[in-house]
């Protein structure tokens, strides 16, 4: 049952979403992939100006927080970039460091965790097999198509589960 007596939530992915992360796909590009490399260069990412407008608008009516394929030991990096951006406060759900599975997966496991108690308003994603998913389970979606794709990255959100 979810809490009426709370703002419904918009939940915002990171990377491109509001994070371009191009000037590191270099690092995935690689045999064997620098994840290291990729994670160590996100505090650089510039912002995704429609992203970012999203997420301030959204917060007008909703509580704004963000979920990401990002690993935990990213968390102090990823904090930093938010609140750089002047993005409004809100929860961020990262996956554990040894979480392998699919970021649809892990996704979607939060999302429906977070709808237990909470209305959702709208999930603001780059990765097609998230919305698809997301969309499946009765969720509204924003796609957010506003940044390059990458083979890469989408290899790594899929079958390395690593962003």
């Amino acid at each position: 049952m979810t809490d009426s007596n709370k703002r419904p939530l918009a939940v915002f992915d990171l990377d491109n979403t509001l994070a371009d992360t191009a000037h590191r796909q270099r690092f995935l590009e690689r045999k064997p992939r620098d994840w290291d490399a990729f994670f160590a260069a996100a505090p650089h990412d510039p912002p995704i100006a429609e992203g970012i407008a999203l997420a301030k608008e959204s917060a007008r009516e909703c509580e704004v927080v963000y979920l990401t394929g990002r690993p935990e030991r990213c968390r102090r990096d990823t904090l930093d970039w938010l609140a750089a951006q002047g993005l409004p406060e809100g929860s961020v759900y990262m996956r554990r460091n040894d979480d392998r599975r699919p970021a649809r997966r892990t996704k979607l496991e939060i999302l429906r965790r977070l709808a237990r108690t909470r209305e959702i308003r709208v999930l603001v994603d780059d990765d097609e097999l998230v919305c698809e998913d997301a969309e499946r389970a009765g969720f509204t979606v924003v796609r957010a198509r506003w940044a390059a794709r990458s083979a890469e990255l989408e290899a790594a959100q899929e079958r390395e589960g690593r962003t």
